[in-house]
């Protein structure tokens, strides 16, 4: 019990030390606001106020910019540890690393996926989306966009001290962050068109449970490999 506590009390504290991090530099956070604002108002505009039409896309194109404006911050998530020297000391810390690099990957989803979810519903306004609609939106991104921090952080770990990580990045994780925005996407959609739910949120959660038990081993694997 004693070892445990240890474990997460070390958990809670680098979780608390990122998101410190994480208010020092507000730019970044309202920047990624404003890009998923900025993407997510643009298609209205171009698509047209046909009601009709914007609740058919509203799903997706909200999806698709939650998951560009993620991947803003996710270049980040290890490079200025890496630069720093303090992804050093958590490699030789008594922290078993596939939970510190949990630890991280809670805070980037704090700072990013959960805002995302919040202004979404506020965006969804916009795309004539009914209240239930919003409210399966708003919990389907609860459920996918930790997704986006679990298995980019692979991908970060994958390019972590290359040039052109950002595009290496994208080019690594969008591909398999497909299957979320399917789900994710379709859960709203369903909704709209009376059928059930629950499907699309069993299997996002099932990515999750898998993600959430896979995703930190190997981005461990692939710190340590990028470090020596």
């Amino acid at each position: 019990m004693t070892g445990a506590l240890h474990l997460f009390t070390a958990m809670g504290a680098l979780i608390q030390r990122d998101l410190s991090l994480v208010l020092r530099r507000k730019n970044d956070s309202l920047a990624t606001l404003f890009f998923f604002a900025v993407v997510a108002s643009l298609f209205p505009l171009g698509v047209g106020p046909e009601p009709k039409l914007l609740q058919l896309i509203a799903p997706g194109m909200l999806w698709i910019a939650a998951l560009l404006a993620a991947m803003l911050s996710l270049n980040r998530l290890f490079a200025d540890d890496f630069q720093d020297g303090t992804l050093d000391l958590l490699l030789l810390s008594t922290i078993p690393l596939p939970l510190a690099v949990l630890a991280k990957m809670i805070a980037h989803w704090l700072s990013s996926g959960l805002l995302l979810s919040f202004a979404a519903v506020v965006l969804a306004l916009q795309f004539n989306l009914t209240g239930e609609s919003v409210l399966i939106l708003f919990l389907s991104l609860i459920l996918g966009t930790p997704l986006f921090s679990l298995i980019g952080g692979i991908g970060a770990a994958l390019t972590l001290g290359t040039r052109g990580g950002g595009v290496l990045l994208s080019l690594l994780i969008l591909p398999l962050l497909i299957p979320v925005l399917i789900f994710g996407a379709g859960a709203v959609q369903a909704h709209q068109v009376g059928q059930s739910v629950a499907g699309h949120f069993y299997l996002l959660g099932a990515l999750f449970v898998l993600s959430l038990f896979f995703a930190p081993l190997a981005t461990a694997v692939s710190l340590r490999i990028a470090v020596e």
